[in-house]
């Protein structure tokens, strides 16, 4: 089998790949890092780099080497720096924790909305205060525990309230909601195109020209719908939601539909099941804590019966689904319980939603709410202002375990120490990080970010350190042989035929590349796998 040339340099004396390098000759260990490996055609040979010179391991498809740690056959295998060899694992810390904020807008921030849109990618939409108060995006990328930013974008020029923002997977697109407040608090929406670190617009669509607020957007993904709940002001304050439909930059709407139809409606939060393909609103109303259960067909949303899952004062709602356990997490604030912050999970059948019993999460009073669901970890996270936290709202996060139809808590991590608003959640399911954004009193008000992880994990795994699979079961100390580039290992289970592979932070593999991504090799069969480096 002749190698696959993946890259070169310039002159082609030495052929290499961000994971193992192919060579007719080489004589450089300085331009590769220690511990990189590259197989030589001439002496069919995989060698390793020690940092100081090349040292032939083995050719002919395999090589020993000594395991540090217990290999199982067929494990994937990473060479250390000093030549042992280990099987690709992952180590998981549940112990939650908050990287260093960032600021995305020096300028007073009020109201925002943050949406995760994929590739490491976070949208973040907010009224500029400094600004003229207009409607501002602007684009984050994720890098570890960190976050930087793009150049913040207008997409409203004038006073831009209760913004709500959504990705459109199926068209790969951004929607924002929002009320028009130099236009009668119009309910409006506009279309983002995301790429790079910038993003675009198309032109502004009313959905309802009455004056809205409490305007909450979720993502229908089994229709490829976008659905957006409010507050009609100019009905008698019911509540409504309408069905929204992306075409290129634009969007159009079907009728709007009355899910409650008593007056004061607010403090509403969608969210979509997408197990049940049902989306949820909690709202107040009435000075009582209720949700309902919407059904979307075609560009039309119809609802079931209100259910209540608090008798008395409820404000500041936040809603997230939990995919692991099938729930619908609601957070929000218990006006007539000291302002406790509280939590209860709700049960989706047909067209009806049943709840739990209520959780306190924080006993102080609590604002500034909201909720999302890392799947990674199984967890909710909630972000709030603790008001408890000395003299001051501290931003603070706690991440919650669903179980049955009840949630529990851990401790308290707090990310910000100072006086902290208008808080907002998105998970990034590239990184497995939470993306927090606020107005950071303590600074000025400005717009800041920060990176919450629920837990932490470690790999073994670099883009440059897989060599192959084990070949036989080894214990610490042993001398193992490792199947390299240009072999068949057979000792895998469940591949498909035909499938490329690559290895997972955790040592398994995937038909999908991880991060870093790590190619691994052709499925011959269901157990064997032909290794391409």
């Amino acid at each position: 089998m002749s190698p696959v040339f993946v890259g070169s340099d310039s002159n082609d004396s030495k052929i290499r790949s961000n994971r193992i390098g192919f060579a007719a000759s080489t004589t450089d260990p300085g331009s590769f890092s220690a511990g990189e490996a590259y197989y030589n055609s001439t002496d069919s040979q995989l060698k390793v780099n020690d940092g100081s010179a090349w040292n032939a391991v083995q050719g002919s498809g395999s090589f020993e080497a000594v395991a540090s740690g217990t290999l199982s056959d067929g494990s994937t295998v990473v060479i250390n720096t000093n030549g042992t060899v280990d099987a690709v694992t992952q180590t998981t810390d549940t112990t939650p924790s908050a990287g260093t904020p960032v600021v995305f807008e020096s300028a007073t921030v009020l109201i925002t909305a943050v949406v995760y849109v994929g590739n490491s990618k976070v949208v973040v939409a907010y009224r500029d205060g400094d600004n003229s108060n207009r409607g501002t995006a602007v684009v984050g990328t994720v890098s570890g525990t960190s976050i930087s930013f793009g150049t913040p974008v207008t997409f409203n020029s004038v006073t831009t309230n209760y913004i709500s923002a959504i990705y459109d997977s199926t068209n790969d697109k951004v929607v924002i909601a929002y009320t028009n407040q130099s236009d009668s608090n119009k309910g409006t929406c506009v279309v983002g195109t995301v790429s790079g670190t910038s993003i675009s617009f198309g032109t502004p669509v009313v959905f309802d020209s009455s004056d809205l607020s409490f305007v909450s957007a979720t993502y229908d993904s089994t229709n490829s719908k976008a659905v957006i709940a409010y507050r009609d002001t100019t009905d008698s304050y019911k509540g409504k939601a309408i069905v929204g439909t992306v075409s290129g930059t634009s969007i159009s709407f079907g009728s709007d539909a009355v899910y409650e139809s008593s007056n004061q409606t607010s403090d509403v939060a969608a969210t979509y099941d997408s197990t049940n393909q049902k989306v949820v609103i909690a709202y107040s109303n009435n000075s009582k804590g209720k949700a309902v259960v919407g059904t979307v067909s075609g560009t039309s949303i119809s609802f079931g019966t209100p259910v209540e899952f608090q008798n008395n004062t409820t404000t500041q709602s936040s809603a997230t689904y939990d995919s692991t356990n099938g729930k619908i997490v609601i957070a929000y604030r218990h006006d007539d319980s000291s302002y406790h912050g509280t939590a209860i999970i709700g049960t989706v059948s047909g067209t009806s939603i049943s709840f739990g019993t209520a959780v306190v999460f924080n006993a102080a009073m609590t604002g500034e709410i909201s909720a999302t669901y890392d799947s990674n970890s199984g967890k909710v996270v909630i972000a709030y202002g603790d008001e408890g936290n000395s003299t001051y709202r501290a931003g603070t996060a706690i991440v919650g375990t669903v179980s049955g139809t009840s949630i529990s808590f851990g401790s308290e991590v707090v990310f910000e120490n100072a006086n902290t608003t208008y808080i907002k959640t998105a998970f990034d399911s590239t990184n497995n990080q939470i993306v927090i954004v606020y107005d950071d009193n303590g600074n000025s008000s400005y717009g800041t970010a920060v990176v919450f992880s629920a837990v932490v994990q470690t790999t073994n795994l670099t883009a440059s350190n897989f060599i192959g699979f084990s070949d036989g079961a080894y214990t610490n100390g042993q001398t193992a042989k490792v199947q390299i580039v240009s072999s068949i290992d057979d000792a895998q289970v469940g591949l498909t035929t035909g499938s490329q592979y690559y290895v997972q932070n955790d040592g398994t593999l995937s038909t999908s590349a991880g991060s870093p991504s790590v190619f691994a090799g052709t499925a011959l069969s269901d157990t064997q796998i032909s290794v391409k480096l």
